[in-house]
């Protein structure tokens, strides 16, 4: 499975793809799409879905992981981080990839084990779980690297959750 991880920002947007194969994961790239303040926000939301659209092209990823807003400053920034999340969604969405969505707390306890654990420790934390001799950075790429781990580890379990119910399922038959 190859997994886009989306950490999405009106200014900078972290992208990372992780593959996971036999319970192995590795990343295959990572960086961000960043947008000028100088530009009307219409074409900032434009430049990130067309960067999107484009990495999604190149690494034909699975399925598109984004971090889900559960907290904004104020009602305007609420409301731009949502425009950004759509454009992102969308971007995914055309190009007929499934997208889930996590909260940052969901993110965090999937990579630490912590939910409270800051952006050096998810940065480092991704670092060995990826098996990287660099810490990936900006603190946007390696969020997003953590948002795909986050979606591998929680697709694994679901997966084993379903298995072991249609087991018991089967067994009290």
């Amino acid at each position: 499975m190859r997994v886009l991880g989306i950490d999405p920002g009106s200014s900078v947007t972290g992208y990372g793809i992780v593959d996971e194969l036999n319970g192995s994961i590795s990343a295959v790239t990572w960086g961000t799409i960043r947008t000028s303040n100088r530009l009307p926000f219409p074409k900032r939301l434009k430049t990130i879905h067309d960067g999107l659209t484009e990495i999604i092209k190149k690494y034909s990823p699975d399925v598109a992981s984004i971090e889900n807003l559960f907290f904004a400053e104020n009602a305007k920034s609420a409301l731009k981080l949502g425009q950004v999340r759509g454009a992102a969604i969308l971007s995914a969405a055309n190009q007929s990839i499934e997208v889930a969505e996590y909260t940052p707390l969901e993110i965090k306890q999937a990579i630490s084990g912590y939910g409270r654990a800051d952006k050096g420790q998810i940065q480092n934390m991704v670092s060995i779980l990826l098996n990287l001799n660099e810490i990936p950075k900006p603190f946007d790429a390696s969020d997003a690297l953590a948002i795909a781990i986050c979606h591998i580890n929680t697709s694994a379990l679901k997966i084993r959750l379903k298995n072991d119910c249609n087991y018991i399922r089967k067994t009290n038959s």
